[in-house]
């Protein structure tokens, strides 16, 4: 790590809480010399000097650490899984479910899975709780307005239910922005809420370092209460479930033991 970008990650864990270190080094010096270039800045030093006093440049610098791609129904088949396999085994428990979308970005998946959970009876679930670190992108969830694009993998009886055509803009109903619940978190650093039924964290873990996925997986796997199921992302497969207590029960879908 170049002394330069080491102080840089030094500082913003003192200002922002946010261990850059933990995020894959290449991938992240990468994206943020292309921020401060793109601003007119000539090194980490000269960046970290204008983020003390501009909260604008604080806010894009967070935005562009964070990892904001996304889609509805993102690799659609896995929703199938959750929607046929997972979810009718997990209401079994005879209550509403506890549900988390860790690091939504800008609402996609949180939106889809209310709208999952909607196809069944009322009251099988409170609400979905999704968070993300980066302010920006929760901003957007929470507006609630997408590009088609956003929508390519949506099941057609899905869009004409819970969407409406705004422009050229797809406009989540307000009954699903109401099953929703936004909050900022760090995955990091904070701690987790437990007894959840279903947490969903995918396409994530793939810019963290081995030893951040480590300590995340342990953290999710203590948050589920027993027979809790963990979906993540297409490229995130946990090679030894059993050390983190879980066990795989569909491909991408792990149950707490």
């Amino acid at each position: 790590m170049s002394n330069d970008y080491a102080g840089f990650v030094t500082y913003i864990k003192h200002k922002t809480g946010i261990d850059l270190a933990l995020y894959k080094e290449a991938q992240m010096k990468r994206r943020l010399t292309s921020l401060y270039e793109k601003k007119g800045f000539r090194s980490f030093n000269d960046f970290s000097s204008a983020l003390s006093s501009e909260r604008e440049l604080m806010d894009e610098f967070l935005d562009r650490m964070t990892i904001n791609v996304s889609e509805f129904y993102r690799n659609h088949k896995r929703w199938e899984v959750l929607e046929n396999n997972i979810l009718p085994e997990l209401l079994k428990i005879n209550r509403p479910l506890k549900v988390w979308s860790a690091a939504c970005s800008t609402g996609e998946e949180p939106y889809s899975l209310a709208m999952v959970l909607n196809q069944f009876k009322k009251g099988s679930f409170t609400n979905v709780l999704a968070t993300d670190l980066d302010r920006l992108a929760l901003e957007k969830a929470k507006i609630g307005l997408y590009a088609e694009r956003a929508l390519g993998e949506v099941p057609q009886q899905i869009r004409q239910k819970y969407f409406t055509k705004q422009g050229a803009f797809y406009k989540v109903s307000d009954e699903i922005k109401h099953n929703v619940v936004f909050k900022q978190q760090n995955l990091l650093n904070d701690r987790f809420d437990s007894g959840f039924d279903l947490i969903v964290c995918r396409n994530v873990m793939i810019y963290f370092t081995e030893e951040a996925k480590e300590e995340l997986y342990f953290k999710f796997s203590k948050a589920l209460r027993s027979g809790g199921v963990l979906f993540v992302g297409s490229t995130e497969q946990i090679f030894n479930p059993s050390k983190y207590g879980l066990e795989s029960v569909e491909t991408f879908f792990y149950r707490k033991i």
